[in-house]
């Protein structure tokens, strides 16, 4: 039987000596698609002391993490979506200290977390509380105290929430085994409680872990601590595991649809003739029963039905469709019936893709591919933004719909950070797109990145404006040492000297080299940027045919003038 991530967890927190507990900390296991999205969160703080606020930072940094982490998209990493949730809480405590006292040292908290998703632990940590794993019979502290000592008894924290407009946060990440146990303390705790003791106590009570963090702030009281204390301890009792069988039959709990025909029915959904096929899907245009629209089926090929990498990447076509909204990328539709077979539903386009439009408009005027570019970077973008990579983006994955609107139609190579940290005995996010327009980085082995898909944009901008190849031919391994950048003011002369410069910084083979930011191959293709246009090149440069060419003629001229010359002087 298939596991799922589980953990035994306790906590216990006092006040101890002093008036009020500026301690908080919590737990959220998730239920659903969450739990595997975005995973398991233990987080604990310490109000700083000094702080005229130190408990309302310590709650609202717990309460703001343990909400707004899982709210964060399911596509983003637990890195990214952990670190946007503490910076923005960060930025608020500094503005509250700031507003209310005149100072920002009134909300201050100490803050570590850890986040199980899959098979890893990632840690977040800023301040003196403390993160420790016990493994067997080995106790670990993962954590760095963010402190200045003095002198050799009193040392002062380095590092807060709420401090600075920005914080720095440390994070690592750490493969987990089952029966890993985590305990994580507030300093009232672990300076009073050494290592021994914590493994002592835990090894009295294991399977109650409510019951460990009691005894543990129990121990720190009797031993004279004058802080508040925490303590909250878990055990991983197991994690997510299939094998490949169990895997594929979790794919398979729908069945392939059969070939559809004009006519049919399917689901609420009348088949009204198919738009496409390949040997890895079909698309249908279909009438919406209920609403008696046009709507397109994407069905997967029965070619596949056995092989579970495809399906994955079939069913999270689907998934990443509908975590986009923009008017540049295909909205995916929700089924108005529950599904008997494996399929999606979309919005019809009514229109042509990018390549027809290319065929029909060769060497098209700069002023027509501007805003068409412009289109497709707002809807890569908002790819990006979920932290995807589109991975095939070609004329033949754009549609232009009869209003000039262009729009992204096709997510089966995207690749998904976060769902590429689920651990499945499959190796998702290779490569399948077009090699045409692929980046080179592809071809040797490399992840891809945003850079990636803009050297494709780069692709499709030059073919758009020449109807060639920025290369002269695709990519491959054993091409990258061999090609050369071909101007594209050589094959269309009317592309200005600017916009061929722009081009080339965007399909450059070392992704170093390319653009940074999208937007500035935008801005570049609209204007020109004095740091890209070069001096005027040699001629052998710029046209080493016609260097060759004219260097030819020219002394064929010559030597017909020296015959000349010649049988003059002799005659």
């Amino acid at each position: 039987m298939t596991s799922t991530l589980s953990i035994n967890a306790g906590q216990y927190s006092e006040k101890g000596t002093k008036p009020s507990n500026e301690d908080a900390c919590g737990i959220h296991t998730p239920d659903g698609p969450l739990l595997t999205n975005k995973g398991i969160a233990v987080a604990i703080a310490d109000g700083v002391s000094s702080a005229e606020a130190g408990r309302e930072a310590s709650e609202a940094c717990i309460k703001g993490f343990l909400s707004d982490y899982f709210s964060t998209p399911e596509s983003w990493t637990v890195k990214t979506s952990a670190q946007r949730v503490l910076g923005a809480l960060n930025r608020w405590l500094y503005g509250q200290g700031q507003s209310s006292l005149g100072s920002a040292q009134g909300m201050l908290t100490t803050f570590s977390a850890i986040v199980i998703k899959s098979t890893t632990a990632h840690l977040f940590h800023v301040g003196d509380t403390r993160i420790y794993r016990l493994r067997g019979d080995e106790l670990k502290c993962l954590t760095r105290d963010h402190q200045t000592w003095a002198s050799k008894e009193k040392a002062f924290l380095s590092r807060a929430m709420g401090a600075d407009l920005g914080v720095d946060i440390d994070y690592r990440s750490l493969a987990v085994e089952v029966n890993d146990v985590y305990i994580l303390t507030t300093d009232g705790v672990h300076e009073y409680v050494d290592d021994k003791t914590l493994k002592q106590l835990w090894q009295n009570n294991q399977t109650q872990p409510e019951s460990v963090a009691r005894n543990i702030v129990t121990r720190a009281l009797e031993n004279g601590t004058h802080d508040n204390v925490t303590c909250q301890v878990f055990e991983v009792e197991s994690l997510p595991g299939q094998n490949e069988a169990e895997f594929y039959q979790h794919l398979t709990e729908l069945p392939f649809p059969p070939a559809l025909e004009s006519g049919q029915s399917i689901d609420g959904y009348k088949i009204l003739r198919e738009l496409h096929a390949s040997s890895r899907t079909q698309v249908y245009l279909a009438l919406d029963g209920d609403s008696n629209h046009k709507v397109i089926l994407k069905t997967p090929s029965v070619n596949f039905e056995d092989d579970a990498e495809y399906i994955d990447g079939f069913l999270h076509e689907e998934w990443a469709g509908k975590r986009i909204n923009n008017p540049h990328v295909l909205k995916i539709l929700e089924p108005k019936q529950q599904r008997r077979f494996l399929y999606y539903v979309s919005e019809y386009i009514e229109g042509q893709t990018l390549e027809q439009w290319i065929h029909d408009q060769p060497q098209a005027d700069i002023s027509k591919v501007r805003p068409m570019i412009e289109q497709i970077v707002a809807g890569v973008r908002a790819f990006h933004r979920q932290e995807m990579i589109h991975q095939d983006l070609k004329p033949g994955n754009i549609m232009i719909d009869s209003h000039g609107t262009a729009k992204i139609i096709d997510f089966g190579s995207t690749k998904i950070a976060g769902i590429q940290e689920i651990n499945t005995p499959i190796e998702r996010g290779a490569l399948l797109g077009t090699y045409d327009y692929a980046a080179p980085e592809y071809f040797e082995g490399h992840p891809g990145s945003n850079r990636s898909d803009l050297f494709s944009i780069g692709v499709i901008a030059y073919e758009m404006l020449t109807g060639k190849l920025p290369y002269g031919k695709p990519l491959s391994k054993r091409a990258l040492k061999q090609v050369r950048y071909i101007p594209a003011s050589q094959i269309n002369p009317t592309i200005p000297s600017w916009v061929d410069a722009a081009l080339e910084k965007a399909v450059q083979l070392n992704p170093a080299f390319r653009y940074e930011r999208m937007s500035e191959l935008v801005s570049d293709l609209a204007k020109p940027n004095p740091g890209l246009v070069k001096k005027e090149q040699p001629l052998l440069e710029r046209n080493p045919v016609g260097f060759w060419r004219g260097l030819a003629i020219s002394s064929l001229v010559l030597n017909l003038i020296l015959l000349y010359l010649i049988a003059n002087a002799q005659a």
